[in-house]
């Protein structure tokens, strides 16, 4: 089956089961009754979001060779995220990024190492956000749920660590598939030589997930969901690593699903909780339109 195809029947499917454990008449008159300026700064807070995330990458590819400058990797970035989250078809925004790099004159294998990179450092800045939020506020989750998120946090940031060093082993250059992992942890080294490196990206991957849970916290303040800032650092993490698995379209779907079954937890509205989502999904459409223009008009912002 098309993948593509697979990803609208998931998306359609959750969306449908989602819409039926909550009453639709008040989800459409919550979302009615958003508050239009907590939304806009919900958009500028994410803007920020994306320009130090497109910083972040130009870094990565800068210590990869790849010499072009910021303007030209933030235009990159917005095209990506605008297939990413308006126009989630057959080919995604990191394919887009390939691909236009590789009509620039570079390897298509190395600017997909770079692209990698970044999805991993970006990754593992959610991980140490949420642990870092567990340690600090842990008593709001559930202790099975709040064990399991720590685990997998740490587990990741584990696997981060041996993507470093992996590529010390010589035997797995003597095989295909091994020699892939070799390579790319040749990458990573060659990206994260010093300490200097590994903790400005992994800090501007921190504040770049921060920005992101405010901008949804703010958007759940404009429905009125009167909930502390504290337990989105806690909750919303967890949803963000459900969604970066390519199940559904942009996300759609696993995040309902997600954020009703976490915040239920902590005894909060199903319907508000749907609402702040549908909100939250626009919201990421609205904030890479400049990559419709970017894309539209063929500038690279140089």
């Amino acid at each position: 089956m098309n993948t593509t195809l697979l990803k609208w029947i998931i998306t359609i499917g959750l969306l449908a089961i989602t819409s039926q454990m909550v009453h639709l008449e008040t989800v459409m008159q919550t979302l009615l009754s958003a508050s239009a300026g907590a939304i806009v700064t919900a958009i500028a807070i994410q803007t920020l979001s994306t320009f130090l995330a497109a910083y972040r990458w130009s870094l990565i590819m800068d210590s990869l060779q790849f010499h072009e400058s910021y303007r030209v990797y933030l235009a990159s970035y917005y095209k990506g995220a605008f297939f990413n989250q308006a126009l989630p078809g057959s080919i995604g925004g990191d394919a887009v990024r390939v691909l236009e790099f590789g009509s620039m004159g570079y390897r298509k294998k190395e600017a997909f190492y770079g692209i990698f990179i970044d999805r991993i450092v970006g990754l593992v800045g959610l991980l140490l956000l949420n642990l870092g939020a567990n340690l600090y506020s842990g008593a709001l989750l559930p202790s099975w749920l709040f064990g399991l998120i720590n685990m997998i946090a740490l587990g990741g940031i584990a696997g981060f660590a041996l993507l470093i060093v992996l590529h010390k082993f010589s035997f797995l250059s003597a095989y295909r598939i091994t020699n892939l992992l070799s390579e790319l942890s040749s990458r990573f080294r060659q990206v994260y030589r010093g300490k200097k490196a590994i903790l400005t990206q992994l800090t501007l991957s921190v504040i770049i997930h921060f920005l992101s849970i405010v901008a949804l916290y703010e958007i759940a303040r404009s429905v009125g969901m009167d909930l502390s800032i504290e337990l989105f650092f806690v909750a919303v993490p967890p949803v963000f690593l459900l969604t970066i698995v390519p199940i559904s379209l942009a996300g759609w779907g696993v995040r309902e699903s997600a954020m009703i079954g976490i915040f239920m937890l902590i005894g909060a509205s199903k319907e508000t909780i749907l609402s702040v989502s549908i909100l939250y999904g626009l919201m990421l459409i609205i904030a890479s339109l400049p990559g419709l223009f970017i894309w539209l008009s063929g500038k690279k912002l140089v």
